[in-house]
């Protein structure tokens, strides 16, 4: 994908220029795609190269702008706005869809997955289709293949995270998510929801002390430059649900709907093997830029979970079919 510089500019100004330059004539269908990530990372990458292949294969009738680094709001907003129709795509954590569809975080309970075989067995397998059916109760249509944000790593401008016991008070900014909240305060830490392009400047003000997400977010979101530490934890899995509003989704004629199905389904794919490749070599990419990493001991966290009683609190709200099928993948939790 080539980037002008008047798009980088744009976006980096937070003005409504989508990333796709559009069809040359009025397209049947245009539609809006939004997202809460950089221009630079792999999402917005794939993305371009997927609104591009449909044009092309639906031959202009199908058009898909894409609003990059909430450009059209929070993630809150869009949801809302996804639901209302005013956006017709959206790619949206689980773990923060799970304020309309509490099925949808299961993915996100800590410590679950050891890697990424069993994350893909359990999301392209039969938790994955569990969740898309709870999604689509919400009028919102889930693509099948949910893309990857990647483990997430606690950061922090104070200390290095190496036990439990480190976060114990500890000031963390959390997605506005229950699940999160939940297991930060099993933890004894301080959790504040906070949506994501709030993140920064919170971090920068020290209205929290750190924060979690992948690798690739840390380094596209330039989070190193108001964080210190970086505490390798592995302690949850994330991806992004491709969400369509179902009555859009529906309005397409169904060759359509197969066209941009294959296509976004497909740079999911893509987009997967981009962040495995790219938190492969962030590491010592954000240790160059000063920032010092160390590797948790995963055991003390899962061990405090248990004894603080969320896992049994989590199966009982998310039922057991739905915990059993999690522990398919992850093992054997509560």
């Amino acid at each position: 994908m080539t980037l002008t510089r008047r798009t980088l500019l744009a976006a980096a100004a937070g003005t409504l220029v989508p990333l796709s330059a559009g069809a040359q004539k009025p397209a049947e269908f245009s539609y809006k795609y939004a997202n809460n990530l950089p221009v630079a990372h792999p999402m917005n990458i794939r993305a371009q190269e997927m609104a591009d292949a449909i044009r092309t294969e639906s031959q202009g009738r199908l058009d898909i702008q894409i609003f990059p680094s909430n450009q059209l709001g929070s993630d809150t907003d869009m949801l809302s706005q996804l639901r209302a129709g005013g956006i017709e795509f959206f790619t949206l954590s689980g773990l923060i869809l799970s304020t309309l569809v509490p099925a949808a975080s299961i993915n996100g309970i800590g410590f679950a997955f050891p890697n990424y075989d069993a994350v893909w067995k359990a999301m392209d397998g039969e938790l994955g289709a569990f969740v898309r059916k709870e999604i689509a109760k919400a009028n919102l249509i889930a693509m099948d293949r949910i893309w990857d944000n990647g483990f997430r790593q606690i950061t922090s401008s104070t200390k290095p995270i190496q036990t439990a016991d480190d976060m114990k008070g500890f000031k963390i900014r959390v997605p506005v998510s229950p699940l999160w909240t939940s297991m930060f305060k099993a933890l004894d830490a301080a959790p504040a929801s906070i949506n994501f392009s709030e993140v920064y400047t919170s971090l920068q003000t020290k209205v929290v002390d750190g924060q979690e997400n992948p690798l690739a977010i840390i380094a596209t979101a330039k989070l190193n430059e108001v964080q210190k530490y970086c505490s390798l934890t592995n302690h949850m899995w994330d991806g992004f649900w491709f969400l369509a509003n179902r009555r859009a989704w529906e309005r397409l004629p169904e060759d359509l709907r197969t066209i941009a199905a294959k296509h976004i389904n497909a740079a999911g794919i893509k987009e997967r093997a981009d962040v495995a490749a790219l938190n492969a070599g962030l590491q010592k990419e954000l240790t160059d830029k000063g920032m010092v990493f160390n590797q948790a001991k995963s055991e003390t966290f899962r061990d405090r979970l248990r004894s603080a009683g969320f896992y049994a609190e989590w199966k009982a709200k998310y039922g057991d079919e739905a915990w059993a099928l999690l522990e398919r993948s992850s093992g054997k939790l509560a």
